[in-house]
């Protein structure tokens, strides 16, 4: 039996993103499947409802939708008044944030939904037209840049002229993953000198593919720093002094400074200290990718640009995705909808939440009115710790 899928307009404050698309809705339909779109819901991603429309989707009211749904698809993890409006026995799919969100799991669970974490995808070539960290990550590193050249108020290429010479900005990107890079990319679309750094030995290949200089304290633990998933890992407290120092001598020469370094479940690490900053020239600018979980930068605040007392500006933005959210919403609807189309039976259309499954083993938090995550306190018939996440 076909599903009734009801996408949510997202009700956090600052999110401007959606789960779905004219596109993905034109796939649900196509399949059999009845698409609901919130009013509204799409609107601050440049969707307006008539886009959904035209796609075979009905526009309805949170509270038409949501009670009639067998799978709900959001951008965040629902508030409790959102879950009271669920029915029983349906899937929501979202960015969950589940690390020390007890009470949300619970809620989630007594409703008795299945509730499946985006971000808790695995690592593996199956999956990787699902991985919403990535997609998202990857418009966070372009972001940025964008956003520390608005703030900073020079030119960022080198300019020849018969006036004089312009200088080329001077560039260091802390963290290589997928934001990382794709913020050395922009970086050096607009003609900046990059330097990047890094705990993975395989960053240094990738850094200087893209015109990057490589900046790294190269001992024995760097070079058996990375999981077998290709993630990085914490270092150990003498490396990050050494890697501190070289750190402090670096970024005083710079003009911006992009930090991307998470740790899943973790507060992110604080890579630029104090004295650091205090040691940067007046008029450079730091973006703190890593701001929402209590940001890499000393003293950055989320969705605030703190000017230090040498006039250093740290931007702080904590849903920099949410910046570029008609790209962002774009994407994010593709990994939903590739996901969803791996939990639907193919003849019936029904939702098959196969325990077994390594993707639904990864994702799955709640099922049946329990919390069956083992990471979050539950049990799971299969392992559903192959798919950490380390990137910003």
């Amino acid at each position: 039996m076909p599903l009734t899928l009801f996408v949510a307009k997202e009700s956090q404050a600052g999110e401007p993103r959606v789960a779905a698309s004219p596109d993905t809705v034109k796939r649900l339909v196509k399949a059999g499947h009845t698409v609901t779109v919130e009013k509204g819901a799409g609107i601050l991603s440049r969707i307006p409802d008539a886009d959904f429309e035209g796609a075979g989707a009905s526009i309805v009211t949170a509270a038409a939708g949501s009670g009639k749904a067998d799978v709900v698809l959001k951008v965040r993890r629902p508030t409790s008044p959102e879950l009271k409006k669920y029915k029983k026995g349906a899937a929501v799919i979202a960015v969950m944030d589940p690390y020390d969100a007890e009470k949300a799991l619970g809620e989630m669970a007594k409703a008795g939904l299945s509730a499946f974490a985006m971000e808790l995808m695995p690592r593996i070539t199956r999956a990787q037209s699902m991985d919403v960290l990535s997609s998202q990550a990857n418009l966070a590193g372009y972001q940025a840049v964008i956003e520390a050249a608005a703030a900073y108020d020079r030119a960022m290429p080198m300019m020849m002229t018969a006036a004089g010479t312009v200088p080329a900005a001077k560039v260091f990107v802390m963290g290589a993953g997928v934001a990382g890079l794709q913020a050395i990319a922009t970086a050096r679309r607009l003609g900046a000198v990059v330097t990047a750094t890094d705990v993975r030995p395989a960053a240094k290949e990738q850094v200087a593919s893209l015109g990057g200089k490589f900046i790294a304290v190269e001992d024995e633990e760097f070079k058996a720093a990375e999981t077998a998933g290709g993630y990085a890992k914490e270092m150990s407290k003498e490396y990050q002094a050494k890697q501190a120092e070289l750190v402090a001598e670096h970024i005083a020469k710079q003009d911006i400074v992009i930090t991307t370094a998470l740790i899943p479940g973790r507060p992110a690490p604080k890579l630029v200290s104090k004295k650091m900053l205090d040691a940067m020239k007046p008029g450079s600018v730091l973006v703190d990718l890593a701001v929402e979980r209590g940001g890499n930068v000393e003293g950055a605040k989320a969705n605030e640009t703190v000017t230090t007392r040498n006039d250093v500006k740290v931007i702080g933005i904590a849903n920099m995705p949410g910046q570029v959210a008609a790209s962002a919403s774009l994407l994010y609807a593709k990994n939903v909808l590739a996901f969803l189309e791996t939990l639907v039976d193919g003849e019936s259309g029904a939702l098959n939440i196969n325990r077994d499954d390594e993707l639904v083993a990864a994702t799955l938090l709640t099922h049946d009115g329990a919390l069956v995550h083992p990471r979050f306190g539950g049990e799971s018939p299969a392992a559903a710790d192959k798919g950490e996440k380390a990137d910003g």
